[in-house]
């Protein structure tokens, strides 16, 4: 391995910085302290691998994949300041940690621009990294993101993600497609509460997905919404 080769950021090395973790940790800890679902590390690795096998799944090169673990991953720690505005002032963060370790000004400038735009209300997916991003965030609804250990206080949020037991996002090279696989537990949340609050979401994971030329399919007990 050449000395640039060890320079070179990677999710592992962001993963590791002790700066990095904190800012996790306290962003969950807020979203905690707010009642929202999981916001710490888990999400944010699943965020990271999900997005980078978008990027590998559509043929596209191997350090625009990485780009998309790490802004994957990095996506969230703006609720580590307020929940209002996270996006934002998630993509500062990143901009000043990526800096400190050494990342080329244009890799840093794509991952700002992903995370600046993850969010429904104020997000587009400009680039194939905040493409990526869109799909992997908007896809992890799980059971383990509930941090309600309470199910008689569950709130709509708190249903629906309990009622998903496997959650896959997939992309269909044959039929250009990509697909959000959710098994389902009905007795916990209906599905037309997963669309009373998902609904901008999968608008959004549409557009992302257009981005790329591929449809965007929600399949729910195996049944195509």
């Amino acid at each position: 391995m050449s000395e640039d080769e060890k320079d070179v950021v990677t999710l592992d090395r962001v993963r590791r910085d002790p700066k990095v973790r904190a800012f996790l940790e306290a962003a969950n800890e807020q979203m905690n302290a707010l009642g929202y679902t999981e916001h710490g590390f888990r999400h944010a690795g699943i965020v990271a691998e999900t997005a980078r096998d978008i990027i590998k799944s559509l043929g596209q090169d191997g350090r625009t994949a990485e780009l998309a673990a790490i802004a994957g991953y990095l996506h969230d720690i703006g609720n580590s300041i307020n929940r209002n505005g996270h996006c934002e002032t998630a993509g500062i963060m990143a901009f000043v940690l990526l800096n400190e370790m050494g990342m080329p000004e244009n890799e840093v400038a794509v991952i700002m621009g992903a995370i600046g735009n993850h969010e429904e209300e104020v997000g587009a997916p400009t680039s194939s990294v905040a493409a990526a991003l869109i799909l992997a965030d908007k896809s992890d609804v799980h059971h383990s993101r509930v941090q309600n250990h309470n199910p008689l206080t569950f709130d709509i949020h708190d249903r629906v993600n309990f009622s998903v037991q496997r959650s896959h996002l997939r992309v269909d090279n044959e039929n250009k497609s990509i697909n959000l696989e959710l098994v389902t537990d009905e007795h916990s949340s209906s599905v037309m509460d997963y669309f009373e609050i998902f609904l901008t979401r999968m608008l959004m994971c549409r557009r992302a997905a257009d981005f790329f030329g591929y449809r965007f399919k929600l399949i729910i007990n195996g049944i195509e919404m």
